[in-house]
C-alpha cells in the first residue's frame, strides 16, 4: 500500500525558490529513479528558512530506505534540523476528498 513521506529541514533562504532550481535539477532527476518512488511535491517557506517535500512511495520500506539515503544527501547541501514522518493513506476518505488513489 502506498505511503506518504513528509520531510522538512532548515535551509538558507539564499538556496530557495528560483535559486534552487539549477542546483537541484540533477537531484530531482535522481529522485525519480529511486525504488518505489511515485511522486514528490517540493515545499519551501522562505519566511522560516524551511524546505522539504511531500513524497508518495509504493510502500513503507521504499520510503524508509529513501530517508536513510536522502538525509545524508541534504546534509551535504547545507540542510539542518532534518525531520521526517511516514504516513499510511486512508484510501476511503482520500477517495471522498478526490485524492488520487491509482498511480502507474
Amino acid at each position: 500500500m502506498a505511503v506518504i513521506l513528509q520531510i522538512d529541514f532548515t535551509m538558507s533562504a539564499d538556496m530557495l525558490g528560483d535559486r534552487l532550481v539549477n542546483p537541484a535539477t540533477e537531484l530531482a532527476n535522481s529522485i525519480t529513479k529511486e525504488p518505489g518512488f511515485i511522486a514528490k511535491i517540493w515545499t519551501e517557506n522562505k519566511a522560516t528558512n524551511e524546505a522539504g517535500g511531500i513524497y508518495l512511495f509504493k510502500d513503507r520500506e521504499s520510503a524508509q530506505n529513501y530517508v536513510d539515503m536522502h538525509q545524508k544527501r541534504v546534509e551535504k547541501m547545507g540542510a539542518s534540523n532534518i525531520n521526517y514522518k511516514i504516513f499510511d493513506i486512508n484510501e476511503a476518505l482520500t477517495k471522498i476528498t478526490q485524492g488520487p488513489l491509482h498511480w502507474d
